[in-house]
């Protein structure tokens, strides 16, 4: 009976450690990796190389498939992103969306990282309540605030100024900022702040010189966040902003390359290429750090 059980232990133990041992044969890993993986590329990159192209494609080539190819270019042209950052305001667009955006994250940023070590760290009465209600805040639609923030902005004058969206995009930016950096403060182990306030370390001084060097990830993926959201909103830019000169980019390229029925096709994907490369190249650099704060936050 002995001799029975022992040899029946390896045998086990072996086959939890084969795990995925059948991806070893190719024609499995071609199923079930290699072409699922291929299909979510090619539907995730699709339409930034449909925009690509169309950005470089001539007008000739764009209204015609006869003697073109639609899914290439035949005669590249440079007079769609000549039309776009001559003939139009671009560059002010581009400036004002830059400024507007990096101005609403810092903002943001500072008021959520004051409420997320205040939920997290400071014991309240009813702070995961604070936590839920505040990340609710964030599940209303931009469409509905947007009508009393238009009376507010009326008030203070600041109509058709880029302080009238610096000033309301917080509005949706600090709830999701704010849960999300209650879920990475909570993962600081607190005896650091213990050991801090036996030395006689302030609130101030914990926040400032061991929470939040600690908390650099969560801090760019919130301002990653914060940067997006900012950098495409259209219905605050849209509503607040009349001025040709004063508006972003993604108003400023719709109102500006639609004439009545008439779609400048080739200078609206060059617009649309351009103005979403900062982005991009935001995200290359602190992707890493923005998938290791959302994890800590979901663990939460």
């Amino acid at each position: 009976m002995t001799d029975a059980s022992n040899s029946a232990i390896p045998t086990r133990a072996t086959g939890d450690s084969t795990g995925m041992d059948f991806l070893t044969s190719l024609p499995r890993r071609v199923v079930t990796v290699y072409i699922p993986l291929a299909i979510f590329i090619f539907v995730l990159l699709f339409p930034f190389y449909w925009m690509t192209i169309s950005a470089f494609k001539p007008n000739a080539e764009m209204s015609s498939n006869r003697n073109a190819n639609p899914f290439w270019i035949v005669s590249p042209t440079l007079e769609n992103i000549n039309h776009l950052l001559f003939n139009t305001d671009f560059p002010a667009w581009f400036w004002n969306t830059m400024l507007i955006s990096t101005a609403a994250t810092f903002v943001s940023l500072f008021a959520s990282v004051l409420a997320a070590y205040a939920i997290a760290r400071i014991r309240f009465k009813g702070a995961d309540q604070v936590g839920g209600i505040i990340f609710l805040a964030y599940l209303v639609p931009p469409s509905i605030l947007f009508i009393p923030l238009a009376s507010i902005v009326y008030e203070l004058e600041l109509y058709d100024t880029s302080w009238a969206l610096i000033l309301t995009y917080p509005t949706f930016l600090i709830p999701f900022c704010t849960w999300l950096l209650i879920g990475y403060f909570k993962a600081i182990p607190y005896e650091l702040e213990e050991c801090a306030v036996v030395d006689g370390a302030s609130r101030l001084q914990i926040l400032v010189k061991i929470v939040l060097p600690l908390a650099v990830p969560g801090l760019i993926s919130a301002g990653i966040f914060a940067f997006t959201l900012s950098w495409n909103e259209f219905i605050y830019a849209l509503t607040f902003i009349s001025s040709n000169e004063e508006k972003t980019i993604p108003v400023g390229v719709l109102t500006a390359l639609i004439e009545g029925d008439v779609y400048n096709w080739g200078a609206l994907m060059a617009g649309a290429l351009l103005g979403s490369l900062p982005v991009a190249i935001v995200y290359s650099f602190f992707v890493d750090y923005y998938v290791s704060s959302l994890t800590g936050a979901v663990k939460e």
